[in-house]
Formats: structure tokens, C-alpha cells, sequence
């Protein structure tokens, strides 16, 4: 859609250095939003809450991860300087 907006300046100035670029209004930005965010397949609820739930286990099973790693090489460093 963006291309939209350069119409011919674009194509003109293809084999002559650096193209100039023609800015995009603000009205043309929200409607090339709106007509993207109409594309988009939105996830169910289902979907939803099945994608939150394993994110959070993720989450979850990382920090117990790292905090598991993070003691263990507190209990080494007291050990070897303690």
C-alpha cells in the first residue's frame, strides 16, 4: 500500500542516484492502517487463553530456571571464598 503513495516520482527517478521520497499524510497513514488492521486474523478467546497460559508457564519455568542456576553459583562462590 505504501507504494501507493509514490506513484510516478518514484519510477522517474529509479536510475538517477538517490530516489527523493514524498512524505505520507496523516489521513492516507490512518487509512492504510485501518484497511491492515482489517487483514488481521484476530485470535478466538480459546486461542487467547491457550497462548497467555503457555506464555506464563514459559515465563515461569525460565525464572525457576535462572533462580535455580543463580543459587547454585551463590552456594559455589561461599564455598570456594566462604
Amino acid at each position: 500500500m505504501a507504494t501507493e503513495t509514490r506513484g510516478e516520482a518514484a519510477e522517474k527517478d529509479e536510475g538517477k542516484g538517490k530516489p527523493t521520497r514524498k512524505r505520507t499524510g496523516p489521513a492516507l497513514f490512518v487509512r492504510q492502517v485501518v484497511a491492515e488492521l482489517r487483514k488481521v486474523i484476530w485470535p478466538t478467546r480459546r486461542e487467547l487463553v491457550t497462548y497467555t497460559t503457555v506464555s506464563l508457564v514459559f515465563v515461569l519455568v525460565m525464572v525457576g530456571i535462572v533462580s535455580g542456576v543463580d543459587w547454585g553459583l551463590q552456594k559455589g562462590i561461599y564455598q570456594i571464598f566462604g
